[in-house]
């Protein structure tokens, strides 16, 4: 059976990066069809959704918070001011780097950890692996396959490969 930092920090890994490779592809479709990368920044499926800069926060938040609350560490709070590709990127890395700076050691174990939040204004707790398995890992993937949607949605050149990181 995988430990928990197997079943956490390659995902992570591998599903941001992935993201931040759609990002360059953002990028580059933006310059070639010249439309400005706050339009898709902004963009969103439906008025009552989160558009897709928050999408990529948020996304970013359940990544770090996951990593945090297993390992016993503070989940550190990041201000969403992020307006620009580039500091949707940085972000990405940020998040990578603080997930790679907590040692294997500090994640292994903690299935039976109590992890408690609060969720819309209610204390919560699990045991780790149902706190990963129910709240952190949906959480994180509903975010990327929003941001996903949105871009694929508005026109960009993106598949699945790209989703799942194998471009």
């Amino acid at each position: 059976m995988p430990t928990m930092s197997q079943m956490t920090k390659p995902v992570f890994n591998q599903m941001l990066g992935a993201l931040d490779r759609i990002l360059d592809k953002l990028a580059a479709h933006c310059e070639a069809k010249k439309i400005e990368p706050s339009v898709f920044l902004g963009m969103r499926l439906y008025p009552d959704m989160f558009a897709f800069a928050r999408q990529v926060q948020i996304a970013c938040d359940f990544a770090k918070g996951a990593a945090a609350r297993l390992s016993g560490r503070d989940n550190p709070s990041w201000s969403d001011t992020e307006t620009t590709i580039a500091e949707l990127k940085e972000r990405i890395a940020k998040t990578l780097a603080f997930i790679h700076a907590i040692p294997d050691s500090e994640i292994d174990g903690s299935e039976t950890r109590t992890i408690s939040m609060k969720i819309r204004g209610t204390e919560m707790s699990w045991p780790g692996t149902t706190y990963l398995a129910h709240v952190a890992m949906p959480n994180f993937y509903f975010h990327l396959t929003a941001a996903y949607s949105i871009l694929r949605h508005g026109g960009v050149d993106i598949g699945k490969n790209d989703f799942l990181g194998r471009n």
